[in-house]
Parts: structure tokens; sequence; C-alpha cells
């Protein structure tokens, strides 16, 4: 019922490739007789409407088993290999379902015991239709349980449109990576599954299998053109690279952009709490945005953006509504307004304030990896008796350079770019980015 016509169109493509997974092309018709499979499994094991947490990446059966549960009408609650305090989340989020998968496609099937009796739980399950529970990074607290109902989501894939060859990069459990999945899949597209998510492995797998659209965060980006991993294999068969989920310096989107003129780069723009948005890049080369769709309302106030939107999630099962009584929901993004346009500037919570003065950290790291021989920078805020704070930096080298060379030359680099304020002050040389899980930077 609720996705007849995603099973319709497995039928009409059953023998069209599917996904990439373990060096192995399975076909639309393998889904079909996996989702199968997990339907049974689900009807003769787990009751409709009940929460059910997967931990897995993407692989033939965790694709099937998500469709299963939608159709069961369970909640679904994703996690990747990557996701730590499991434990405490699936109290959070009121699990009473946990189907381990490993890293070859094994499962282990547990009861977990509780019993799911939260009001959106409730509400829901009254409504008979499937939900998600997805958290949110917790990089300002505690990682909040946010459901959606499935329903909503699923109405902007009804109707047919293109697809590429895709790597399925966002990890299981990122918004972004379960929107993109759906849209593949919705669109009987080819998902590649890459084993290991490094530059040179997904170089690689682009160029063995054809890959068109790898969707993927600015830190990557950024990792590739160090790595010059582009040099070993043929990533000719790109199309489009998305990125989002962070800040995108402009020289690195630029240094990309001049080395690949034929690769469309599109920023996208997303939400926990209000699901992925249809974007429109200015250009190949610029950080100016559309941002909505027709589902979404946007507005800006004092800089910050709000957004309005359909999809947006019942509620946090851990933590009250962020939403206003109009159901505006402030993003805590900053932004600059042209037009119709928007460029995102950073998060409130990642400014600096250097003695009353805003400085946002990838404005200065964009400077920063203009410099000849700066491969990478990390910029953060660090304490200072009389400023309050000051710009610090971590930066990569291409090759080794005297502390004190490197200073002079920032200083004099940045002075006609950056307002003094914006300099850093303190300066490290490090070896290896400072990287997460989700492959975004990490800044101190």
């Amino acid at each position: 019922m609720h996705i007849d016509f995603i099973k319709d169109r497995f039928k009409e493509s059953k023998n069209q490739e599917a996904i990439i997974w373990n060096n192995t092309v399975y076909d639309y018709n393998f889904l079909l007789s996996r989702y199968d499979f997990w339907l049974k499994f689900l009807q003769e094991n787990v009751k409709t409407g009940s929460v059910v947490a997967v931990r897995a990446d993407y692989n033939p059966d965790s694709i099937s088993l998500m469709l299963a549960l939608i159709e069961n009408e369970n909640i679904f609650v994703p996690f990747s290999f990557a996701n730590k305090d499991i434990d405490e989340k699936l109290e959070s989020a009121q699990v009473e379902y946990y189907i381990k998968f490993d890293k070859n496609g094994k499962f282990d099937f547990i009861k977990i015991g509780i019993i799911a009796n939260h009001e959106l739980i409730l509400e829901l399950r009254k409504r008979k239709n499937p939900g998600v529970i997805v958290f949110s990074s917790g990089s300002t607290g505690k990682p909040k349980a946010a459901l959606h109902d499935y329903t909503y989501l699923l109405n902007k894939f009804k109707i047919k449109r293109e697809t590429l060859r895709t790597i399925t990069f966002l990890l299981f459990d990122h918004w972004g990576g379960i929107n993109t999945l759906l849209y593949i899949l919705s669109n009987t597209g080819v998902i590649g599954v890459p084993s290991i998510r490094s530059a040179e492995e997904v170089c690689e797998f682009i160029e063995k299998y054809k890959i068109e659209l790898l969707p993927t965060t600015p830190t990557f980006i950024n990792l590739i053109l160090i790595s010059k991993a582009y040099l070993k294999f043929d990533i000719s068969s790109l199309k489009v690279m998305s990125y989002g989920t962070e800040m995108m310096p402009e020289s690195t989107l630029k240094a990309f952009n001049k080395l690949f003129p034929d690769i469309t780069l599109k920023q996208t723009y997303g939400l926990t709490e209000l699901g992925v948005m249809r974007t429109k890049s200015e250009s190949n080369d610029s950080l100016w945005v559309k941002v909505g769709g027709e589902d979404y309302k946007t507005k800006v106030v004092d800089n910050i953006l709000y957004i309005k939107a359909k999809t947006s999630i019942l509620g946090y099962l851990n933590a009250s509504s962020p939403f206003d009584e109009e159901g505006w929901y402030n993003t805590g993004d900053k932004v600059e307004q042209k037009g119709e346009y928007l460029r995102f500037l950073g998060r409130e919570s990642d400014i600096i304030n250097v003695g009353g003065q805003k400085v946002f950290p990838a404005e200065v790291e964009s400077v920063l990896m203009q410099i000849d021989n700066i491969n990478e920078a990390s910029v953060y805020g660090t304490t200072n008796p009389i400023m309050g704070n000051v710009v610090a930096a971590k930066l990569i080298l291409e090759k080794e350079e005297p502390l004190n060379k490197l200073k002079n030359k920032i200083r004099k680099y940045c002075k006609d770019k950056l307002e003094s304020f914006k300099i850093p002050v303190h300066i490290e040389i490090v070896r290896e980015t400072n990287v997460s899980d989700r492959f975004k930077k990490v800044r101190n």
C-alpha cells in the first residue's frame, strides 16, 4: 500500500542493475525477492506500528528491510556503523526491536523489551502510517530523536524523474543519505556502495562502475584534492557532485571547479527536522543558492534563516517542539541575501566572538587555503584574557615550512583580505585533517 508505486517500478525494471555492493551487482528482481523475505519476517515477528532500529550500511538486505518496514507501518530507526551511544539512543527512541547487520550482511534480531508509548508514536499509530526517527548530530547538546511521518516524505518521489548512477556516500542514518536512496530507488537507478569511504577508494569505485553522481561533503571534496586520487583513477564519468552538511570554503569550490569544469557542482540543503529541500546554485563556482520548493516557505529574520515545511517532523521524542506557534523553524544558519539567492555564512553555534566582533570560521578557512603550501585549514576560537576569544588555526601543509615563516606569510596575505580581528593569532601545523566519521570537519 505505502510503497506500491516503488514496487511497481521495481517489477517494470526487474532485470536492471539496482545496487553494487561487495563488488557484486544485484538487479531489481533480487531486491524484490529480499523485500518479500523481510516483509514475511516482519509480519511473523514484529507488530505493526512497532519501533524497529536497524544498524547497517547500505546493502541489498538493509535496503529491502527499510522498504518492508515502511509497508508494515513500522517506525524505522536507522543507525550506521559510525553511530555512537546506541544504547542511549535505543532508549530515547523507545526502540522495541533491533536488527543488527555486520559488514558482510549477516544479521541478529533482538527484542528489546521496551514498550513504545510516547504520544507522538501513538499519534502515528493512530494514523496507521509508517515513520522514521533520525537523530540530530548532537553538536550543541544531547542528540534529539526526531520523528517523521514517512508518508509525507514518500509523496515527493511519486513523480518519476531522471536518475544517475550514484554512490551512497552519506551514511545509512544520515537524512541526506536516506533522501538520496529513496530518490534512486523510486526512479530505478543504480546505487553504488564503496566498501571504504576514502578518497582513493571512492575514485577507484567511480572509475570501475562509471558513477555519475557523488553526493558528499566539502571536507571530502578537499580530501580528493589533497590526495590527488583523481590522477590515479579516471573519474570522467562523473556528471554531478553535490555537497552539503557543512560550510563549503569558496577556495575549495573554485579549485575543484577549475580542475573539473565539466562536473556540475550542486549545493544541497536539508535538516533533520524538515527534510531535504530543492536547491539551485547560482553557478558552478558560486556559494549563492536558491532554497525551497513547493512544500517549503522561507524567511530571513536578523540574518537567520527560518523555514516552514509540510514535511516537518511531528516532534522530538526527548525534547520540546522546535517550532514556534506559526510552525516556523529557526535553522540557526546565518545567511546573506541577494534577491532570491542566499549565501550561508555558518551556524550561530560556530561563530567566534572576538571582542564583540563575529568571525565565521569558514570565511577565514577559505582565505587561508588560498595561500601557497596550505592544503587544509581548521579555524576555531581560543580564549584570550583581553579579547575574550581570538582566532586560531590548525593547518596541513603540502611540504614542510618553518612556523615563523608561515606565520609571516599568513599575516601578509590576510592583511588585505580579512579584517584584523579575523586573522589567526595562534597557528599550529598538523599532519592529518581532523575529520569525523561522517567526513565533516571537526573544529576545536
